[in-house]
């Protein structure tokens, strides 16, 4: 019990200042929302990489963390376009490079790692970025930092209610082969959660532009990604038989663990929010 009341305390200590430290810089936006954007995505793909290593596998770390960095600054400054080609150039040359490795075993390991730590961490992680950029003229003035904090509530409201509803209740587990911790109570606290910051956001900060359909809809269907996106983390993390991708945020793990159910429910919400309400 004590130990839980630790970790619970870092764990509030932490958001007490990253969550302020998120509104901002979504409201801000600019370069110092790319210099955040950077720093969740360097580090999440760096902790990706240390993750495949403790399974055997041999990531080029440097290349695949460039190349995450390169695809944000790319959305940021050309908001997607053409960045199939970035991505075929960095595909191009990740497999060069393995033509170079002197133990040749397990290339196609090496080079798909790679690969997949640039979609999964930085493709994913950078519609945060295309949200931003969505709304930024718009008649209605610049609300592309609501667009941002509307992603970062739904998921991180699916994850606060799973993580209280969980502990308290938690007695039928979820998914016990991939994370045995998980329980379907915790889940439908994530639900219930994320689903009245849905309806929060439209009757604040979201008003102008959600509809009581929309906030319906994402309220039901991001939390659903946001578990989705833990547990394929989880599976993950379970493969490697860590427990947490590093010590980077005290209480929450490492940058992988904490956005984890941002980078699916960022997508859902832009794509949505895109063809369907902008």
């Amino acid at each position: 019990m004590a130990i839980k009341r630790r970790q619970l305390t870092r764990r509030l200590m932490t958001a007490a200042v990253g969550v302020p430290a998120v509104i901002i810089c979504s409201l801000v936006g600019g370069i110092p929302f790319l210099v955040a954007m950077n720093c969740v995505i360097g580090i999440g793909l760096y902790e990706f990489y240390r993750m495949m290593e403790a399974k055997g596998i041999r990531p080029y770390k440097l290349v695949g963390v460039a190349a995450g960095l390169g695809v944000s600054g790319y959305v940021y400054f050309k908001g997607g376009m053409f960045s199939g080609l970035f991505i075929t150039f960095v595909l191009i040359v990740v497999m060069v490079l393995e033509l170079f490795r002197r133990d040749g075993g397990f290339a196609v390991f090496h080079i798909s790692t790679t690969i997949f730590g640039v979609f999964y961490v930085a493709w994913l992680g950078s519609h945060i970025i295309l949200l931003r950029r969505l709304g930024q003229h718009l008649p209605t003035g610049d609300v592309g930092g609501m667009f941002v904090l509307l992603a970062f509530a739904l998921a991180w409201g699916a994850d606060t209610g799973a993580y209280f509803f969980g502990n308290a209740m938690g007695k039928n587990k979820l998914m016990p082969r991939v994370s045995p911790q998980k329980s379907v109570e915790g889940a439908i606290g994530g639900f219930v959660v994320s689903l009245v910051m849905a309806f929060i956001a439209k009757y604040t900060f979201a008003s102008s532009f959600l509809s009581f359909l929309d906030a319906l809809v994402l309220g039901i269907v991001a939390p659903a990604m946001a578990i989705l996106g833990d547990l394929v983390e989880s599976l993950m993390k379970r493969d490697v038989k860590i427990k947490d991708t590093s010590k980077a945020l005290p209480g929450h793990g490492g940058m992988l663990d904490r956005f984890d159910s941002v980078f699916f429910v960022a997508p859902l919400v832009y794509y949505y929010l895109r063809f369907l309400v902008v």
